[in-house]
């Protein structure tokens, strides 16, 4: 598919260029946690003119430039930078991540860590990869004997109590929780079973659309906290993420469980 190769070509150009300002920590604050780098903009940019250049009709949606989707039939959702607060500290776990969507479903998914040089790919119905070969989930199916992963949404500050709940509660029932700070890392970490489950709240499209085609290839599970599949209706598309729970499919009804049980409790 034209399409997976144009995505691969723009992420490693994407990754290159992100490499060659790793240890520069200036940025600049969107928000009080939020911060942007010279690295995202160059990274967004090489990654536009590069889908561009191959498809002058297509439609894209990124973290730093949201613009107006013309042709959600061709959309593509680009994280030119996942993880910038690592980043911008010289804390080497980061990604770019890109995802095509045709028809409301995201058809391949693209996640680059340029300082591991891993690769993780996958194309709707010929299964995941990591750096060319292929990946699957873990078999792990007692929450008991599982790494969970889980990320705070950039309204942390404000909500960590309620955050710290879930945190709390699957502290108790795992082998241990990871927080690493790179939403699409953490999908495709799930992808290739060095995770077995990981939930966050409020992230948006473009943390974890590249992610729920890998996962879904390599045999696990994403959905919201009800269980139900995101929507596919352009409506939609900036509510993909709001709710995120993946997971290697074995343990996804218990960690369901057990965030309906907290939030049975706090609202959020």
């Amino acid at each position: 598919m034209k399409e997976l190769k144009v995505a691969i070509e723009a992420i490693e150009k994407a990754g290159k260029k992100i490499m060659s300002y790793f240890g520069d920590t200036s940025y600049k604050l969107k928000s009080r946690a939020n911060p942007v780098t010279k690295a995202d903009l160059e990274s967004q940019n090489l990654i536009t003119s590069t889908i561009l250049k191959y498809f002058p009709n297509h439609s894209i949606i990124s973290e730093e430039n949201y613009t107006k989707v013309k042709n959600f039939n061709n959309l593509w959702i680009i994280d030119p930078l996942d993880g910038t607060v690592n980043f911008s500290h010289s804390f080497n776990h980061f990604a770019v991540s890109i995802a095509y969507v045709f028809e409301g479903s995201v058809v391949i998914g693209v996640i680059y860590d340029p300082f591991k040089n891993e690769l993780f790919v996958a194309e709707k119905g010929r299964g995941a990869m990591l750096n060319n070969k292929r990946i699957y989930v873990s078999k792990i199916n007692k929450l008991s004997e599982s790494l969970l992963a889980t990320g705070f949404a950039y309204d942390r500050a404000r909500k960590a109590e309620f955050y710290c709940k879930f945190y709390s509660e699957f502290m108790k029932r795992s082998h241990d929780i990871r927080r690493c700070g790179a939403a699409s890392l953490d999908m495709a970490y799930v992808a290739c079973g060095r995770i077995d489950g990981y939930w966050e709240f409020n992230l948006k499209s473009w943390d974890v659309a590249a992610g729920k085609v890998i996962v879904e290839e390599a045999g696990g599970k994403v959905s919201d906290f009800s269980g139900k599949e995101w929507r596919k209706e352009f409506s939609s598309l900036f509510e993909w993420g709001k709710e995120n729970l993946v997971s290697n499919s074995l343990i996804h009804s218990q960690m369901l469980s057990v965030i309906k049980k907290v939030l049975k409790l706090y609202r959020y």
